[in-house]
């Protein structure tokens, strides 16, 4: 099980944010790991996630970041990779995703390989992700969040891994979202002073659905994956690098070195 691969309920659900966090307590438990990224739309050169992967590492880029190994494919278009790499007519050949694995894995202990939006979304024309990671049989970390339709993205991708057999290892629960932190960085007196006015779901997440969806999500767990593992992600009020450690990056810490205990003893 030295590669696991991290999705997520929906795209900019949080899965750059955990895998890093994610390979940041591999790295601090002394383990040799490795972020990668499936495929990247939206910028040039170096993927984006990958560059936020070692910054919440807090580790330089590494040669397998600088000749693409991490990320093989990179498209400027943001959208689906299918049609990104249609519009620059590249095509993408999982074979050469599977390669950077592999020389990944023969360098690197772990891999942490971060896909593309969610598990349904299309690697190119003839293979969706989700059938991707099913030739590999790849263990599935599954990253979801409070925000209002969770509940229901959550459990369609647990049904699609379960129809392909795949093994739900862990689900993420994360607190952290861009559009929080940017609302509160926004925020002033005068929107403080107007909050009764503004409708929750604008942006942002409403404390009451994040609390019945992760006591739902967890009740569903119990009863039917016992196995799979919860971790709660909490916000690092608006900042993913703090430099004291407060009360949620120890909670972060914590949450991780629970679940790596049981992951390094599975494969020990």
């Amino acid at each position: 099980m030295s590669v696991l691969f991290i999705t997520g309920i929906d795209t900019d659900i949080g899965k750059t944010y955990a895998t890093g966090l994610l390979a940041k307590a591999f790295k601090d438990r002394g383990c040799q790991v490795i972020t990668q990224k499936i495929v990247q739309t939206g910028c040039e050169d170096i993927a984006d996630d990958i560059l936020t992967h070692r910054q919440i590492m807090a580790t330089p880029l590494y040669e397998v970041d600088k000749d693409g190994t991490t990320c093989p494919y990179v498209f400027s278009k943001p959208a689906s990779p299918h049609l990104s790499s249609a519009l620059e007519q590249r095509a993408i050949d999982p074979e050469v995703i599977l390669a950077s694995t592999q020389a990944l894995q023969s360098q690197y202990e772990w891999v942490l390989l971060e896909g593309a939006g969610g598990l349904m979304v299309p690697i190119n024309d003839d293979l969706l992700t989700i059938d991707y990671v099913a030739r590999q049989r790849y263990p599935v970390v599954l990253v979801t969040s409070g925000r209002l339709g969770s509940i229901n993205h959550t459990l369609l991708s647990i049904e699609a891994l379960k129809h392909r057999s795949l093994h739900l290892h862990a689900v993420i629960y994360n607190y952290w979202h861009p559009e929080d932190s940017q609302s509160n960085a926004q925020d002033t007196t005068q929107d403080i002073e107007a909050e009764d006015t503004v409708n929750p779901t604008d942006h942002g997440t409403d404390p009451q659905i994040v609390d019945s969806t992760k006591a739902y999500l967890q009740q569903y767990l119990a009863q039917h994956y016992p196995q799979t593992q919860w971790i709660d992600l909490p916000s690092l009020d608006n900042s993913l690098f703090p430099e004291q450690q407060d009360d949620n990056t120890l909670a972060v810490a914590c949450a991780f070195n629970r679940y790596l205990s049981q992951v390094i003893a599975e494969e020990a």
